[in-house]
């Protein structure tokens, strides 16, 4: 029963970074990149991807570094490349608009 409590609040939290990414995306997003002349438009969810995935790592290494340094759900998380590389991909996600003026997705 234990095991099963420790699962639904990780599910929640995983939810939680999606409904916050998805509030982002809808809401911020949008404005953040108009300030920069670039049109947000297209397959946004794509960058929901990113933004939900970019606030999750950032969660995710204050708590694996800072706070419970010791549990495993996090460390696992830090020492996986696959975890790093999705972290590269989100950040090229957000980043890339700039780059390239417009939201290529």
């Amino acid at each position: 029963m234990q095991v099963f409590i420790k699962d639904v609040g990780r599910s929640i939290e995983l939810f939680f970074f999606l409904a916050l990414g998805f509030y982002l995306t809808v809401n911020m997003a949008g404005n953040f990149y108009g300030r920069y002349g670039i049109e947000y438009m297209g397959n946004i969810w794509v960058n929901w991807f990113g933004i939900s995935y970019f606030l999750f790592v950032v969660y995710i290494a204050i708590m694996g570094f800072f706070i419970f340094k010791e549990v495993k759900f996090y460390n696992r998380f830090l020492t996986s490349k696959i975890f790093w590389l999705f972290f590269i991909g989100s950040i090229y996600i957000i980043a890339v608009p700039f780059l390239k003026g417009e939201n290529p997705f």
